[in-house]
């Protein structure tokens, strides 16, 4: 990846394909595919993806791994992933600090876990196992949360650090999900943010959510809204080389308005770190941004 330059990508959708067949020039400048989408076919998905690791780095971000498991990873899970990544020679591997079964029964959700020592062993050396099975560093991802564990010894910053320190991987903090769970549980952000160390963070997520009434829904279906795209700011400041994606999953638009949402991450970064700045420090970077 570059340096000195915003690294801007998007996620990789079956909806986009005709649109990137050809080949076309786009401004982002890698792509991101969901490990599970490529791992257990052939044809024209992992054609597509071939294709476009031809033109572009990319990430796979994983699913299911289930790292906080109590029931232990899945071997041919594990095979089925080293196969991919071996293919492809991702610039990145991710998953989510999360676990998404019991039974191996696969839930296809990301289930929260408890902020604890015994937690944090167990993830540290499911890690341990992952890493040293790839022969690469892994990131894990910040999950949204709808209710909140009991018992919890360590705060989700703290806790997110400890893995990081204690098994060598890094966090992929994903800032819309960091900011809906300040919304569900009634904490500030910025307090979340100051106290991540920039050094163990090795990518960053943009997506929208969902208001509910009640809470905040992490759906990926909308633009980033601006109170996300403030606690962007705040990061790509401090840490300019992080790779951002803008993730759409739900709703997803056409290609040149994801490009859009790039390009607007990609005008924050300019805005920091770019030659000049177009208006005042004190000014809102995003205000003329249009809000769909």
């Amino acid at each position: 990846m570059r340096q000195g330059q915003p690294n801007i990508g998007v996620g990789l959708r079956p909806t986009h394909y005709p649109f990137l067949e050809p080949r076309p020039q786009t401004q982002v400048t890698w792509f991101e595919a969901v490990s599970e989408n490529y791992m257990d076919t052939k044809g024209r998905p992992l054609d597509m993806l071939e294709l476009i690791r031809e033109d572009y780095p990319v990430a796979l971000h994983g699913v299911s791994l289930s790292i906080a498991s109590a029931e232990g990873l899945r071997p041919t899970y594990l095979q089925n992933l080293r196969k991919l990544v071996d293919r492809i020679d991702p610039f990145i591997v991710s998953d989510h600090l999360c676990w998404t079964g019991l039974n191996q029964q696969n839930l296809h959700d990301l289930l929260p876990i408890p902020f604890t020592e015994e937690a944090l062993t167990l993830i540290v050396e499911h890690v341990d196992q992952v890493q040293t099975f790839l022969q690469r560093p892994i990131l894990l991802e910040n999950v949204s949360t709808y209710l909140q564990i009991p018992g919890c010894e360590y705060t989700e910053w703290d806790f997110l650090q400890a893995v990081a320190d204690r098994s060598g991987c890094q966090i992929l903090l994903d800032l819309n999900n960091l900011y809906v769970n300040a919304s569900n549980h009634h904490f500030d952000p910025y307090v979340f943010l100051e106290q991540i160390p920039t050094h163990i963070i090795g990518q960053v997520h943009l997506a929208g959510y969902t208001d509910m009434g009640t809470h905040l829904f992490d759906t990926h279906s909308k633009p980033v809204y601006p109170a996300v795209w403030d606690l962007f700011s705040s990061l790509i400041a401090r840490a300019p080389d992080l790779p951002v994606l803008i993730e759409w999953d739900e709703d997803i638009p056409e290609f040149p308005q994801l490009e859009e949402e790039a390009l607007k991450a990609a005008h924050i970064w300019t805005y920091h770190h770019g030659q000049t700045h177009t208006q005042p420090l004190s000014a809102p970077i995003f205000s003329s941004f249009p809000q769909t």
